[in-house]
């Protein structure tokens, strides 16, 4: 069969087979229906449709965008523009959408459809199967489609060069009674279809429970005669003295990273998170929200039976009042059993569990009415952004996708040459703005890690030398204790970064790993297989609206004196630079290969670490 359109473009959908497959049907019940978004080209149906195709799969429901591009490159490839060839061309959308909608899929058509009479076909066919139709008149100037015009066809219509291009020389009929009527100039893709969201919910296609919120619900008062009633109503209660760690899980809940957490985990919420990595939610907690590592205070015996029944104790650090949680639940803590689940070892030499070991022999939980915002006046709290505070940056920069890049260590040029690798593969997959979180934890961490106030300068530089491009990246800090549990950590990682707006995770090899305490339990060394952690992440639970990228291998080409993805073909053309060489180097002044690292980031690196010795 010919191809007898030659002006279209194939449309790459957001939605991965491998996703759809994953999450196909999670969501109990018959949701059928076809949603038809209708408008001129260019108006932004298909942005529309395959952001709404992507958020109905990433909840479980099963959705297909059919777009008129796509449609016109295999079932209706013979088909060209005249009225006859429209008409033909609606009606077989129309009867495919039916047989989509019939099997329990929410079919997402983007068609131009400028006639009447053919939208009214295509609503026939489904009322006479007894479907549900959505007509969407996506109402865009046409003015404005003009200066979208990515493919450039209103300059070749406005040429002559096609003949009968809708809104130039076609009449577009608008629709009379539509479902709604969706207006994209000067709205975001994510509230333009946002606006089908509501109307699908109010349908009954999809259940409330799985909405998204628009701000996190933050866990301190954004008035500050709250936070004075708070205020005195914490020297009214019996207080529990809590460590720094601590004091960082308690700006963990409190800015919603951990939602739909809303204070320290009692008894059942530790039990899900220890046994299933996920915590139940939803009105009916029918819908299970990624979980993985326990976010947890401690209390000692004499602690417990002091303050075991009161309504509400207040969370001191340092002696000041930061906190009251309420309706405590006090639970023995099993500390062998818990380290063995989240760390797969008790080991004591194990960092984190060494501290959990000296922590008391209670947990105690409820939800938690945060004083005031933590702040920890060290120079940086401006980079501390809240999840809605960086959905809010995200909104400013347009971003239609975010990928985010977790790290603990300082950046090298292989690191920028994968975060650069990811934004062109967004590109070409049909993104027009994918926007980088940069965002290395900034709680506690081991004693031979690089400290944060370094790693921030270092990261700074990266970004003023032009490494990583400042107009489409955002720094910020997040304010997670590093826990080095490997795949169990990674998924809470992945979740936090999720709660801030980001709908891509690259991951690396190891990640948030370390060497086994005992070196010689397993033949690499190493706590955790280096695999694991992207290959749980992929299959993770309640990680279903972040899809995951895994990280390519970078290393040192010697005949390009650069970073370069590893090429096994010319492996010895290779030099893997490990973390203990790049510290040699640092510390005894000599100088990484040419293209390791920028000069200005691995001059700070250097100079922390030669005044180490004297620190």
């Amino acid at each position: 069969c010919l191809q007898v359109a030659t002006n279209v473009t194939e449309q790459k959908h957001h939605v991965t087979r491998e996703t759809r497959g994953r999450n196909l049907g999670l969501s109990r019940g018959f949701r059928g229906c076809t949603v038809w978004l209708t408008g001129l080209s260019g108006a932004g149906k298909t942005s529309i449709a395959f952001e709404l195709e992507a958020y109905l799969v990433s909840r479980g429901i099963p959705a297909y965008g059919l777009d008129g591009d796509n449609i016109r490159t295999g079932l209706n490839k013979n088909l060209g523009f005249t009225p006859a060839d429209r008409e033909e061309n609606i009606r077989r959308v129309g009867e495919v959408a039916k047989l989509f909608a019939d099997s329990g899929v929410v079919s997402i058509c983007s068609f131009v459809s400028p006639f009447a009479d053919d939208r009214d076909m295509a609503r026939k066919i489904h009322k006479d199967a007894d479907l549900k139709f959505y007509e969407i008149f996506v109402d865009t100037p046409l003015d404005v489609c003009e200066t979208r015009d990515v493919k450039g066809l209103y300059k070749k219509a406005r040429e002559g060069v096609i003949k009968g291009f809708t809104g130039i020389t076609q009449e577009y009929e608008r629709p009379q009674q539509p479902e709604l009527v969706v207006n994209t100039h000067d709205c975001t893709v994510r509230e333009s279809t946002q606006q089908l969201v509501t109307l699908l919910e109010q349908e009954g296609i999809i259940p409330r429970s799985l909405r998204d919120v628009d701000l996190l619900p933050e866990l301190y008062p954004s008035e500050a005669n709250e936070s004075q009633e708070l205020v005195k109503e914490a020297e009214s209660l019996q207080s529990l003295e809590i460590s720094t760690v601590e004091l960082q899980w308690v700006q963990v809940l409190a800015e919603g990273w951990a939602y739909p957490l809303r204070g320290f985990m009692r008894e059942d919420e530790y039990l899900q998170t220890l046994h299933f990595n996920t915590l139940q939610s939803g009105l009916d907690a029918s819908y299970r929200e990624n979980h993985s590592v326990p976010i947890v205070l401690s209390a000692s015996a004499e602690d417990k039976q002091r303050l075991d029944g009161v309504s509400a104790i207040t969370l001191k650090h340092e002696g000041k009042a930061v906190a009251i949680l309420r309706r405590p639940e006090f639970y023995f803590q099993r500390k062998e059993e818990r380290l063995a689940r989240q760390f797969g070892t008790s080991n004591a030499n194990h960092p984190y569990s060494k501290m959990v070991y000296e922590s008391g022999d209670y947990l105690v939980g409820g939800e938690l009415s945060v004083i005031e915002r933590i702040r920890w006046r060290d120079g940086l709290d401006q980079y501390r952004l809240t999840p809605n505070e960086l959905r809010d940056k995200f909104k400013e920069l347009n971003a239609d996708a975010i990928f985010a890049f977790q790290l603990r260590n300082p950046i090298h040029n292989g690191h920028a040459l994968l975060m650069q690798d990811t934004k062109r593969q967004l590109l070409e997959r049909g993104f027009k703005q994918p926007v980088l979180l940069l965002h290395p934890l900034g709680g506690w961490t081991k004693d031979d890690d690089v400290p944060l106030q370094v790693r921030m300068a270092q990261h700074q530089a990266v970004l003023d030398s032009g490494v990583l491009r400042r107009e489409d990246t955002v720094l910020a800090i997040f304010p997670s204790p590093m826990m080095y549990a490997g795949p169990t950590e990674v998924q809470w990682h992945a979740k936090a970064r999720m709660n801030a707006g980001a709908n891509f995770y690259i991951v690396g090899r190891d990640p948030a790993g370390m060497p086994h305490p005992d070196k010689q339990a397993y033949p690499d060394g190493n706590l955790y297989d280096a695999t694991h952690g992207a290959r749980v992440l992929k299959m993770a639970q309640g990680l279903d609206s972040m899809e995951i990228l895994p990280f390519r291998v970078a290393a040192y080409d010697k005949t390009a004196t650069a970073m370069a993805f590893f090429d096994p073909q010319r492996k010895d053309d290779f030099e893997f630079i490990s973390g203990t060489k790049m510290r040699t180097l640092a510390k005894t002044g000599a100088s990484p290969p040419d293209g390791f690292m920028e000069p200005q980031a691995w001059k700070i690196l250097a100079t922390y670490y030669q005044n180490l010795p004297q620190a």
